[in-house]
């Protein structure tokens, strides 16, 4: 199998290094190491171009809570436009434009899967205390797109899945001060997602899964 990591922080590191502890073929792109801007249709073109290639796996494991070291909306009265747009860039448009420009790669002749990393706290139906206005709605907007997108590439990619996935709270500096959350390694993290990625059938496409296969609803 040949897979595309974006995102080369906790997560996407440990999904690619299980990968390649299979014996995977695993190729990566990042800001970090490629300059890669999700953001920017442009830098997003160029950089798939140099992947080149079949796909059979396309792992997007890129986002941000809130741009600038902001905290995550409490309020109304904090909701901030640019900080909005931001998140809407990276969390949402940005996976976008990395499976427009990574479809020509999928493989159409055998099963494949297009994965995007969302957050249960993207589901509409499961927000019952409401704030984090930002990283919930663009988490909510890339299901949407992801969704859309997988029915359009049913009809070019009989055996595609394309999915978007809740890792669980990983252990990051971040998440230090979360309490009453369970929290699992970068490492958990990326066996209990690949686990589900190597369960998904075609039925499953346009789906929202958590780290243990479960639905979550929209």
């Amino acid at each position: 199998m040949r897979a595309l990591i974006v995102g080369t922080g906790g997560v996407g590191s440990a999904v690619a290094d299980a990968l390649r502890a299979r014996g995977d073929e695993v190729v990566t792109l990042s800001r970090r190491d490629d300059g890669l801007d999700i953001t920017d249709e442009v830098s997003v073109r160029s950089a798939l171009e140099r992947v080149g290639g079949t796909l059979d796996l396309v792992f997007v494991a890129t986002g941000i809570l809130m741009p600038d070291g902001l905290s995550p909306e409490k309020a109304i009265r904090e909701v901030d436009p640019a900080a909005l747009a931001r998140t809407f860039a990276v969390n949402a448009i940005g996976p976008m434009l990395i499976l427009k420009h990574a479809l020509p790669l999928i493989a159409k002749d055998r099963r494949a899967v297009f994965a995007a990393l969302s957050a249960r706290v993207g589901s509409i139906g499961d927000n019952g205390i409401g704030g984090w206005h930002a990283y919930r709605a663009s988490k909510a907007g890339l299901n949407q797109l992801i969704h859309g997108a997988a029915i359009e590439m049913k009809r070019t990619h009989k055996q595609a899945i394309a999915v978007c996935l809740h890792p669980g709270t990983v252990e990051t500096p971040f998440t230090e001060d979360y309490k009453g959350h369970r929290k699992v390694t970068a490492v958990e993290a990326a066996e209990n997602l690949l686990g589900v990625i190597d369960g998904l059938t075609t039925e499953d496409t346009g789906g929202f899964f958590d780290y243990a296969g479960r639905r979550i609803p929209w």
